[in-house]
């Protein structure tokens, strides 16, 4: 009888786990287009500087790795919040209450971009103080002052993709994004070519296009009948409880600079090896490779972050483990085809970047180390967005400086400058703070009571909403 008993149960089981995941595939694929999209604004922008000559682009080149670590990657954390609040708050039918966060994040984001812009204007200064050379320098410095309205964009732009992304209202940003990416294309050709803006141009093209992007979603969020219970129109209460919201917002960006900075310390750190030329360049092939299909794992760790987060908010603790499972199963299945994808054009992939013989054989032989690698932090990009679905930050901010800065930076150093093995070394070192990220977060997930991560985001939703009532 209880084998007869059990047979309905675990179809049920399997239905479910199969329903679960269609509505996280649902979610992800448009979330991973639109993190494409918005990707390639930057490569498409380098891409029309690169006719310019040599060095424009590798100003044009250090200006987007010093914007992206000094600017875009902290308002990216800083806008994650809203995949907690936003999210909860909606499983919870609190539905006025994301309009209130959205705003809320929008006027921190907005505030912190005045901040960084000072940091990308003195980009130059900055840059020769760090020992790079000087005209390389004064070109990214340019770059870069064109670039700072793009900050404001960008933050604003964030907030618009969580408070929709937790409302599973996905295609309108794909439409956005695509319409502003073709967009671009033209713009840059304009700026860079027909009215002989050079280089500024191509930064003037990324500021138009991050601005056209958050206008078209704002229409939208305005004026769609989708989005009528959620956004009510501007609110003061946006500017109630800031200090809350920075306790989950400072977390939250620490958590993702940390692990973004420490794969740019990697390149910086290939500069110190014998033939420098030679192993900056794959590293950042690699690291190039790495961030492409980085951007699949962003949007299943987005979709993760908004099931877990409707989940708990909604009390339903099984649905919400549920939700983790099916994401890593996912993220698994994702990772073996990406890894061996990578294994197999090991040969021909470095040639897309360079004619010399001696790069295309080093990025062959670094490839199987990027299948492994890509593998882990896919698998722990989507535990990091069900841990920020439950409102996990902090911890995990305490698990990146420690995985990253305590185990991958002096393991990769150790490899690379005491065992001799270059580049190889480095990236192994990576591989082993995301092997302890990855380990920590399965570990903490399988201990996780789920019905308490349900009172908290209930108590994190009655709190919030008492207090912008009050």
């Amino acid at each position: 009888m209880s084998e007869q008993g059990s047979e309905p149960l675990l179809r049920n089981n399997d239905q479910d786990f199969m329903e679960e995941g269609k509505h996280q595939l649902r979610l992800a694929v448009p979330l991973v287009a639109v993190n494409v999209l918005l990707y390639c604004l930057q490569v498409i922008s380098l891409m029309f500087v690169g006719h310019l000559g040599e060095l424009q682009l590798s100003g044009a080149s250090v200006a987007t790795s010093f914007a992206a670590v000094t600017g875009f990657s902290v308002l990216l954390g800083m806008g994650s919040a809203l995949e907690t609040l936003c999210g909860q708050a909606y499983g919870a039918k609190q539905y006025q209450m994301l309009g209130v966060y959205t705003q809320r994040g929008v006027v921190v984001v907005l505030a912190l971009s005045f901040g960084l812009a000072v940091v990308w204007y003195n980009t130059s200064f900055i840059l020769v103080g760090l020992g790079q050379d000087h005209d390389i320098s004064a070109e990214a410095g340019v770059f870069n002052r064109w670039m700072i309205p793009s900050l404001f964009a960008y933050g604003i732009l964030q907030c618009l993709i969580r408070f929709l992304q937790t409302q599973n209202i996905v295609l309108p940003m794909v439409v956005t994004s695509a319409a502003t990416g073709v967009f671009h294309v033209f713009l840059c050709w304009l700026l860079v070519f027909k009215l002989k803006f050079g280089s500024r141009g191509a930064a003037m093209a990324n500021v138009a296009s991050y601005w056209i992007n958050v206008v078209l979603l704002a229409l939208y969020v305005n004026f769609s009948s989708a989005c009528a219970e959620c956004f009510t129109g501007f609110s003061k209460e946006a500017f109630h409880d800031i200090v809350g919201f920075l306790r989950l917002a400072v977390p939250s960006a620490l958590m993702i600079c940390l692990e973004y900075w420490s794969f740019e310390m990697v390149v910086l750190l290939s500069g110190l090896l014998p033939n420098p030329t030679l192993e900056t360049s794959v590293l950042s092939i690699s690291l190039n490779t790495c961030w492409m299909v980085y951007m699949i794992s962003v949007g299943l760790g987005g979709a993760v972050s908004t099931r877990v987060a409707n989940e708990l908010g909604a009390g339903n603790a099984a649905r919400a483990r549920l939700a983790v499972s099916v994401a890593a199963a996912i993220a698994a299945s994702e990772g073996v085809v990406i890894g061996a994808i990578t294994v197999l054009v090991r040969n021909v992939w470095g040639k897309l970047y360079s004619n010399e013989e001696e790069v295309i054989v080093y990025v062959a032989r670094i490839m199987p180390l990027l299948a492994l690698s890509d593998f882990l932090d896919g698998f722990q990009c989507v535990l990091s967005g069900a841990a920020r679905g439950c409102g996990w930050q902090t911890l995990c901010a305490v698990i990146n400086l420690g995985a990253y800065y305590v185990v991958a930076i002096p393991c990769a150093v150790l490899l690379a400058f005491v065992f001799h093995l270059g580049g190889m070394g480095l990236w192994m070192g990576i591989i082993c703070g995301l092997s302890v990220q990855t380990v920590v977060l399965i570990i903490i997930n399988l201990r996780t009571n789920w019905d308490d991560e349900v009172t908290k985001a209930v108590n994190l939703v009655q709190a919030s909403h008492g207090m912008d009532s009050y």
